[in-house]
Formats: C-alpha cells, sequence, structure tokens
C-alpha cells in the first residue's frame, strides 16, 4: 500500500507510537493502515445422516469440494454470513445449531468459523459459485478432491464425534502447508 487510502499521500513504513508492528503510515495526515486477518464464516450442513459440499466453480481449488463458506461481509454476524454463503453457494436454508470449529491460518492471515448446522426442507442446488452440490455418506466422501485442509478437518471431526453424538467446538491452528487457503 504506497497511497493513503484516507487522503491518497504517500506512505511510510513505521512503527507508531505504542504500538510493536511495522505498519504503513501517511506521510501527510498520519493516518495508520492497520492489515488485519480476513474472517471465513460458512456451514457443516447435516441432512438424514449426510453432509452437503460444494464443487466450486471459481478459483481457488476449482472444481474441487468445499463446505459452503466465504468472507463474512461488514454489518452481519458470523451466523448471519455463514447462512448467507449456504445460500448463495449452495442454495440452502439452513438452521444454525452451534459453533463447531473455528481454525488459525496465520500463514495466510485468516480465520475460519465453521457452524454445525441442519438442512432445512432437505433443499439445495448449486449458486453461480458452484458446479453442483451433494449430499454426501461418511463413506462416499471425496476425500482425495477436498479443496482445503479446513474442510478434510471438519468433515473428520464431525464423523469422529458423531460416534459419540457429543459435538465439542474445535479450536486449532493449521500447519504450514503452501497451498492458497486453509
Amino acid at each position: 500500500m504506497n497511497f493513503c487510502v484516507n487522503c491518497g499521500h504517500t506512505t511510510t513504513d513505521k512503527i507508531p507510537l505504542g504500538d510493536q508492528q511495522l505498519r504503513k503510515v501517511c506521510t501527510t495526515c498520519g493516518y495508520i493502515h492497520y492489515i488485519n486477518p480476513k474472517i471465513i464464516c460458512g456451514a457443516l450442513v447435516v441432512w438424514e445422516n449426510k453432509v452437503l459440499l460444494c464443487r466450486r466453480a471459481i478459483e481457488p481449488r476449482y472444481g474441487l469440494w468445499t463446505l459452503p463458506a466465504g468472507y463474512m461481509e461488514l454489518f452481519e454476524t458470523m451466523e448471519q454470513g455463514a447462512a448467507r454463503e449456504t445460500r448463495e453457494e449452495a442454495e440452502a436454508e439452513i438452521e444454525i445449531e452451534q459453533l463447531y470449529c473455528m481454525y488459525n491460518i496465520p500463514r495466510i492471515g485468516q480465520i475460519y468459523v465453521l457452524f454445525k448446522s441442519t438442512l432445512l426442507n432437505g433443499k439445495f442446488g448449486a449458486g453461480e459459485e458452484t458446479i453442483e452440490s451433494q449430499l454426501f455418506e461418511e463413506e462416499n466422501i471425496p476425500w482425495t478432491e477436498l479443496a482445503f485442509p479446513s474442510v478434510e478437518q471438519t468433515l473428520r471431526h464431525y464423523f469422529e464425534d458423531r460416534k459419540t453424538h457429543h459435538f465439542p467446538m474445535h479450536l486449532e491452528t493449521l500447519g504450514t502447508r503452501l497451498d492458497h487457503t486453509g
């Protein structure tokens, strides 16, 4: 970021007073440009012992399977974001049951928040960012075609937790693999 978003003048690298991080600071108005992690919200959608996956019609990871999820928008809650992303990607309405998985992915500046949810009325489709959506039983999950480590980890937690009917919240930091997203 070479120019200030506040006044348009040039920025310089500087550690602001009271801070410990190098930031871009405007040389004219002093505006400090903070770059913070992005929040991705989504849903693990369950219907009759099956989970809903979407085959991506966009990059990154075009053609691979994922949970409906995406960037949180301003002025919405994480739950609203998860429900909106599910509507947009899978044309499905959900009832959110609980916060289920949260992943720190510091190497790409993202935080994934996934809610365990129930598909309402069993209806779903494919939105503009989705080639197709499908309900999968555990034995039919396309494990080698999953788009992101966060998707695989969430599914593994779910199928393990389902054995005991106890679904605790999982908080983890995902590894150092150098793919595009978590």
